[in-house]
C-alpha cells in the first residue's frame, strides 16, 4: 500500500479552484474537485472553505452519514497544520459545558 500523502497548510492553500478544490476536515484531506456540481449546499459554500481547514463549518452543519460517505471515496491524504497555526482537527461535536456562574449575592 503506498503511504499516504501529508498536507500542510501552504499544500492545501493551493487547491481554492472549482476544478482543483480540497478541503481539510478532522485531519483528513479530501478533493471535492468532482463533488461540487452535486454538493446539496451549493458549490458557493465549498468554495468557501477551498483550500481550508473546513472541520468546524463542516460539523456546524451537521452532515449525515451519507455525507461522511460519500467523503470516504474523496480522501487523497492527511492534514498536518504547520507550527503556530491552531489544528482543527481535534474539534469536537459536543459542545464542552460552560461553568456555572458564582451565585450574586444580594445585599
Amino acid at each position: 500500500m503506498a503511504d499516504k500523502k501529508i498536507f500542510t497548510a501552504t499544500d492545501l492553500a493551493k487547491y481554492t479552484h472549482k476544478d482543483s478544490l480540497y478541503l481539510a476536515i478532522h485531519g483528513k484531506v479530501y478533493d471535492c474537485s468532482g463533488f461540487i456540481d452535486e454538493h446539496p449546499g451549493g458549490e458557493e459554500v465549498l468554495l468557501d472553505e477551498a483550500g481550508k481547514d473546513a472541520t468546524e463549518s463542516f460539523e456546524d452543519v451537521g452532515h449525515s452519514d451519507e455525507a461522511r460517505d460519500i467523503m470516504s471515496k474523496l480522501y487523497v491524504g492527511e492534514y498536518q497544520a504547520g507550527t503556530g497555526e491552531k489544528a482543527k482537527s481535534t474539534y469536537a461535536s459536543t459542545p464542552k459545558p460552560i461553568p456555572a456562574a458564582d451565585p450574586v449575592e444580594s445585599g
